[in-house]
Order: C-alpha cells, then sequence, then structure tokens
C-alpha cells in the first residue's frame, strides 16, 4: 500500500524559474526535472536519461521548448519524448521519460500525484487575494520536517493542542464539514494584544494533503498558503506563504503582518518535535473536546488507492 498520498502537491514558486532555467527536484522519492521553456512553459519530468541515466537537471540545458542532456545531447520535450539525437538517424521507442502534470496557480507550482496513475481530479482554486492590489505580495517560509502529509494536515482540527502546546488565550472550537475533496473547518480564537484580548476566526480549506487555505480574520486579515510535500518515505517540505490584507498605512500593515507571520511560524516551530518524535495510532482515544478528527481520518481514505488509509510506519500503533 502507498505511503504516499494522491492530490495536488506544490515543488516550487513560479517566481523560483525563470525561462531557460533548470532545476533538479526530489519528491515522492522520486527524481525530477523542472524547466521552463523559453517560450515560458513550465515543464516536469523523470529526471534520469535512459540511455546511460544521466540526471538532466544536473548540467541540463534549456533549448527552445525541449531540455538537452549533459551527457549525450538527447533533446526531451515537455510531453517526454526524445525529438533529436544528434550524432543518430533514428530515434529508440524506449528514448522517453515520465510526465508529471502541472499547474501554475497563485504564484505556486503544483503537480499532481497519483500512485495509480490517474489523470488529474479535481482543480486546484484560484485565490482571489493573490496579486489584489488590497493584499501584500507573498511572504515565504519553509521547513523540511521528518513527518506524514497526514500528520500535518490533522492539526487543523486538533482542537486541544492549540491550548496545550501553543499557548492560545482558550481551547478554539472547531466545526468542521466534508465537501468532497475538501475538508472545511472553522474555529472561533481569542488573540492576546497589547490592546488585551481579541476574537477571531480561523478558517480552513483543506485541499487534499497538499494544499491548504487558512484565513486568519479579527486583529490583521491573514491569508496563509499552505503546501505539504513528501520528498521521500520520511520528510517532508512544507512551505508558507502568507498575504496580509492592507491596513491603514504601509508601516502599520508591514508591522502588524509581520508579527502575526512570526506568531505562526512560532507555533508551527512548536508542532515540528511532535511530528517527528510521534507516532501514528490508529482509532485513536478521543474524549469531549478533542475536535473532529474522527471526521478527519475518515474523509482522509479517499486519497490512497483502494483507500487503505496512511499506512503506518512499522513502530506506530495502528491497525
Amino acid at each position: 500500500m502507498p505511503r504516499y498520498p494522491n492530490g495536488w502537491f506544490q515543488v516550487a514558486y513560479s517566481n523560483e524559474v525563470a525561462p531557460g532555467a533548470v532545476r533538479p527536484l526530489k519528491y515522492f522519492g522520486k527524481d525530477l526535472v523542472l524547466f521552463r521553456t523559453e517560450g515560458g512553459e513550465l515543464k516536469l519530468l523523470d529526471a534520469h536519461f535512459p540511455l546511460m541515466g544521466a540526471h538532466l537537471g544536473h548540467g541540463g540545458k534549456v533549448k527552445g521548448d525541449c531540455i538537452e542532456c549533459p551527457f549525450h545531447a538527447w533533446k526531451f520535450d515537455g510531453a517526454g519524448a526524445c525529438r533529436e539525437i544528434p550524432y543518430g538517424k533514428k530515434i529508440p521507442p524506449r528514448a522517453t521519460l515520465g510526465v508529471w502534470p502541472l499547474r501554475e496557480v497563485n504564484g505556486l507550482v503544483m503537480t499532481w500525484h497519483h500512485a495509480g496513475g490517474e489523470a488529474p481530479q479535481w482543480d486546484v482554486p484560484e485565490l482571489p487575494e493573490y496579486g489584489h492590489p488590497d493584499w501584500t505580495p507573498y511572504e515565504t517560509r519553509g521547513w523540511k520536517v521528518r513527518t506524514h502529509n497526514q500528520e500535518m494536515a490533522e492539526n487543523s482540527v486538533d482542537s486541544a493542542h492549540f491550548l496545550y502546546l501553543h499557548g492560545t488565550q482558550e481551547m478554539p472550537t472547531t466545526h468542521a464539514e466534508t465537501l468532497g475533496h475538501i475538508l472545511h473547518s472553522t474555529s472561533q480564537t481569542l488573540m492576546k494584544t497589547p490592546q488585551g484580548k481579541v476574537k477571531g476566526e480561523i478558517d480552513v480549506h483543506v485541499h487534499g494533503f497538499g494544499f491548504t487555505t487558512t484565513r486568519f480574520r479579527g486583529l490583521v486579515e491573514t491569508l496563509l498558503v499552505s503546501s505539504a510535500t513528501a520528498i521521500d518515505e520520511d520528510y517532508c517540505e512544507l512551505r508558507f506563504a502568507f498575504t496580509v490584507k492592507k491596513m491603514v498605512n504601509e508601516g502599520v500593515t508591514s508591522t502588524v503582518g509581520a508579527a502575526f507571520q512570526r506568531e505562526i511560524a512560532r507555533q508551527l516551530e512548536q508542532d515540528i518535535p511532535i511530528w517527528e518524535n510521534k507516532i501514528y495510532v490508529h482509532p485513536p482515544v478521543l474524549v469531549d473536546g478533542d475536535g473532529p478528527i474522527g471526521m478527519f481520518r475518515r474523509w482522509s481514505k479517499q486519497f490512497y488507492v483502494g483507500n487503505p488509509g496512511y499506512v503506518a510506519p512499522a513502530d506506530s500503533a495502528s491497525e
């Protein structure tokens, strides 16, 4: 059974890959190469050259709409087909590379992973805040974490840990509902400020295990676009991109927004040692006040081929 869930997952930010750029990547335990053609299209392929195994992400060059292998100068297009062999007259039928579906949306580069090889089953939504003149450009942060996508996603419905781990003013009340591949939850919170406690709301849309939007309303209106992408069976890459609704002037927006972002990052960094040292318990022992974790577990099964649910490591307590 697969350890990697199915869905859309971030592999880069759009502004990290200029026309003609080549980037070696590793996700889902595979070596990949991301490149942008001279015409501006992004392509993601399996990285290893089928002739002698060279990695196209290390020394490969973009030539028009193709990437050229640094080893023997074979050219591959964005569909994974070999288009040219400079010293050969016939292109072998096996001269192909695996292709990964890509979407550029909200300033993110997203790829579709499915353990059964199925085509994308939903789209990543466009966010009205991204690029809007009333909202600031992204501020980004990132971490490499030894955990699984599902462990991190489950945080959004784990009400009790906000009080006891993160020190929030009270345990939030969380309401959740499932909408196909989307889990939507809302939580009412109290935020501590120099002027006293301020009521707030956290509105979360989890689109599978690779793309989540969290809207914070109250002291400052903030959108957090987060993604978690499996690097291999042990590690995930976690990315945060913050945008803040502009306030009375640029200085206030920057000061208040930066302080809020630091607080969210601080809470995330409190979670990391928990994730990296916990085991996966299924079924969990739940009590009143734990939040809709049972609903989350049932919803999560759809993202695994054959619906087995998360495959826990051998040292975890599971069914």
